[in-house]
């Protein structure tokens, strides 16, 4: 399948979380977006995310690769990013405005396009999993799938995006840190954030008391961010 069939594709998605989870009442009235550079946790989280909230999870990335019938790192090779980007923007405004409510992890550059931002504030609640440096470093030091870091230090490279990302990814409804600590400790904090913003109450670990931490509004109006609190 290549790039025009891509960029039209409108079946069902083709990531994990298939199953008993798609026919569950969803929760939450609209999809999760997490957004954030690489490394700072979206699938890890996303998968844990939508485990505990019995929804689907979704991968952009694997969703673009399935639609084009090859890589991503092939789409930049042969076509180049403008092409990759229009392909990205168009599955993900599909995935949020006509796939039932699901967790959807995106690639680090998508946020970063005004149209699949305006998609995802249109369709979507976008949470920005928030990550220092050392903390990125560390989490991408042993994988060798990430082409861009392969072309000069990691340190330096990650740190250009930081500076010329993290402004964009503000931008998302909600702010989570995603730090040293365990994944499901994140999780728990995401969750806290979509209670406060959506004013529901959803399902935390067994033992594990909810509102532990008290997200506080910030940002833009609307905007709740549970970094204020819980950034350690």
């Amino acid at each position: 399948m290549g790039l025009r069939k891509a960029m039209t594709a409108q079946g069902p998605g083709t990531g994990a979380g298939t199953g008993a989870a798609e026919d569950a009442a969803p929760l939450l009235p609209r999809t999760v977006v997490l957004v954030g550079l690489m490394g700072a946790g979206k699938s890890a989280i996303g998968r844990r995310l939508a485990t505990r909230l019995h929804l689907p999870f979704r991968d952009a990335d694997t969703e673009i690769e399935a639609a084009a019938g090859c890589t991503i790192a092939e789409i930049f090779a042969r076509d180049g990013e403008p092409v990759f980007r229009s392909v990205e923007r168009r599955i993900i405004t599909r995935l949020v405005k006509d796939e039932p409510v699901h967790i959807l992890a995106t690639g680090g550059g998508a946020f970063m396009d005004p149209e699949t931002r305006a998609a995802v504030r249109d369709h979507g609640v976008s949470i920005w999993l928030r990550a220092e440096l050392d903390v990125l470093v560390a989490r991408t030091a042993r994988r060798t799938h990430r082409p861009i870091l392969n072309q000069g230090d990691p340190r330096t490279i990650l740190g250009r995006l930081m500076e010329q990302r993290y402004p964009v990814y503000a931008e998302a409804d909600l702010t989570v840190v995603s730090d040293e600590r365990p994944p499901d400790v994140t999780v728990e904090l995401v969750i806290d954030a979509l209670e406060a913003h959506f004013g529901v109450q959803l399902p935390h670990r067994q033992g594990q008391s909810q509102g532990h931490s008290q997200p506080q509004r910030g940002g833009r109006p609307g905007k709740t961010d549970a970094s204020k609190t819980d950034a350690s």
